[in-house]
């Protein structure tokens, strides 16, 4: 219901929202995959600044997904109600290229972004048949982190659910990224929570 506002008006605010919390030298700047997708109708570069060092943020990054780590968000519809984990599972930090990141409860190649490339702890790079999403994480010199983030999209009119995929992506698209970049940011310069979930206890199912 908070984001509600923030959604309908999103397609009012397209050019602010598209570069939420990035400099105009962001939002113009290269970033891992943009080779993909070039006919992307959507593209969208946000940021925002760490108290944390690239390595502290990483570990955030290397566990999101559904039934994993979640993403940081809006838990009740983008993870199925799953509550997001608030600490680093090293169960989870086995990156590897081809892995998948599921967005589902039954994922598919379609549903489920695949690791594309990374070099750690300074870029990560996910991909979909119809999306690329690209994460860049430059230190500062004062022990903080700057965390940018580029997602493209594009459009497959022809396939069946594309007109959904526009609208969330033009209208629910930076309410979920504004939440899980200041999810990762509370998370990582560890900010206080009101509440604190096992990752035991998520995975299988008690909350």
């Amino acid at each position: 219901m908070a984001d509600l506002p923030r959604i309908l008006v999103a397609p009012l605010l397209r050019h602010w929202h598209l570069t939420w919390g990035a400099t105009p030298e962001e939002a113009a700047a290269a970033m891992p995959g943009d080779h993909l997708l070039p006919r992307a109708q959507y593209r969208a570069t946000r940021a925002i600044t760490i108290d944390a060092t690239p390595d502290e943020v990483w570990p955030w990054l290397v566990q999101v997904g559904y039934r994993r780590a979640g993403w940081y968000a809006g838990d009740l519809l983008g993870n199925f109600a799953r509550p997001s984990v608030r600490r680093i599972v090293p169960e989870l930090q086995d990156l590897r290229v081809g892995q998948w990141l599921p967005t589902t409860p039954k994922p598919t190649e379609r549903t489920s972004f695949v690791v594309d490339g990374f070099d750690e702890p300074s870029w990560l790079l996910w991909r979909m048949p119809n999306r690329s999403w690209a994460w860049r994480l430059i230190p500062l010199a004062d022990g903080r982190t700057r965390l940018i983030t580029r997602m493209k999209a594009v459009y497959e009119w022809p396939r069946p659910w594309a007109l959904v995929t526009a609208v969330l992506m033009e209208c629910a698209d930076f309410a979920m990224m504004r939440r899980m970049l200041r999810g990762i940011r509370d998370r990582a310069d560890g900010r206080p929570a009101a509440l604190t979930v096992d990752y035991k206890e998520v995975d299988n199912g008690s909350l």
